[in-house]
C-alpha cells in the first residue's frame, strides 16, 4: 500500500521545514510527497529544492486557492490512500504513516482512517492550545455535530475518483463539506486510529476573525443541507460547541 501525503504552498516558507522533516522522517517507506505551490514568491520553492530527492511530485504554479491545490495534488498522486499535510503542520511522531498503514491492513473493507490532532501554538509548538480526541466512528455523531479532524484523515484514492474532490464553491468549509458527503452521505468505511497523528499551528484560514468563523459557519451549514444532515441549522450550533473540551486536559 503507498501513502500519498499532498503539501498546498504558497509562501510557506517560515514553517515549511519542519512539515517536510516530518514527512522525510517516517519510517513507513512506501510513502509518496506531492507538492502543489501555488507560485510562491519568497524562499518556498528554495526550501523544495533543498529537500528535492525526498519529494515525488513538484508543482508550481497560479491556483484558486489551497482546496484547487490539493485537487491537483490528489490528480497527480500514485498512491492508494491520499493524506494531508499543510505546510504549517507536522506529523507527531516517525510512525504515524506505518500506523496509518497498520488500520487499514486490519479491515479490507475500510475507506478511511482517521486519528486525533493536536492545535499548538504557532511560534512554540511544545505549547498545545487543543486536544482533539476524536473517538471512536459512529455516522450518527455526525448529527450532533461531530467530525474527524482533516489533518489527520487519510481516505482510500478510490474514493475521490467515486465521489469527487474538493467542491471549490467553499471558501473554508470544503473539507467539511468532502468528510459529510464521503463519510455522511456516501457512508465510506472508517476507523479510528487512538493516537494524534498531525501537530497543527493555530491560525488557519476559518478561525483567524470573527468575520471569517460567521463565514465559515454559514458556509458549514451549506454543506449540512448539500449532503442531507438532519437539522443543519442546529447542528451548524452544536459543530462549534462541540469542541470546547478541546481546551482542557491539553497534556496527556
Amino acid at each position: 500500500m503507498r501513502i500519498s501525503v499532498i503539501t498546498a504552498t504558497y509562501n510557506s516558507q517560515a514553517f515549511l521545514k519542519t512539515a517536510l522533516d516530518s514527512f522525510i522522517a517516517q519510517s513507513y517507506i512506501n510513502k509518496e510527497l506531492v507538492i502543489v505551490d501555488g507560485k510562491s514568491t519568497d524562499d518556498t520553492l528554495e526550501i523544495l529544492a533543498s529537500k528535492h530527492q525526498h519529494i515525488n511530485t513538484i508543482v508550481s504554479e497560479p491556483d484558486k486557492g489551497i482546496y484547487d491545490a490539493l485537487n491537483k495534488g490528489i490528480q497527480l498522486a500514485t498512491g492508494d490512500v491520499i493524506g494531508i499535510l499543510h505546510s504549517d503542520d507536522f506529523f507527531a511522531d516517525e510512525n504515524v504513516l506505518a500506523g496509518v498503514k497498520q488500520k487499514f491492513d486490519e479491515d479490507a473493507k475500510l475507506d478511511a482512517v482517521y486519528g486525533d490532532l493536536q492545535y499548538i501554538n504557532r511560534e512554540n509548538p511544545d505549547k498545545i492550545i487543543r486536544n482533539w480526541i476524536s473517538g471512536e466512528y459512529n455516522i450518527n455523531n455526525f448529527k450532533r455535530g461531530w467530525m474527524p479532524p482533516h489533518p489527520a484523515l487519510f481516505i482510500k484514492k478510490r474514493c475521490f475518483k467515486k465521489f469527487g474532490l474538493y467542491d471549490l464553491g467553499y471558501k473554508s468549509a470544503a473539507d467539511y463539506d468532502l468528510i459529510l458527503r464521503f463519510l455522511f452521505k456516501h457512508q465510506i468505511e472508517a476507523a479510528y486510529l487512538p493516537k494524534v497523528l498531525t501537530k497543527m499551528r493555530v491560525g488557519g484560514l476559518s478561525n483567524r476573525s470573527f468575520k471569517n468563523r460567521l463565514n465559515a459557519n454559514r458556509e458549514d451549514r451549506m454543506a449540512l443541507e448539500k449532503n442531507g444532515v438532519p437539522n443543519p441549522l442546529l447542528v451548524s450550533v452544536l459543530k462549534p460547541l462541540s469542541k470546547i473540551g478541546q481546551f482542557w486536559n491539553k497534556n496527556f
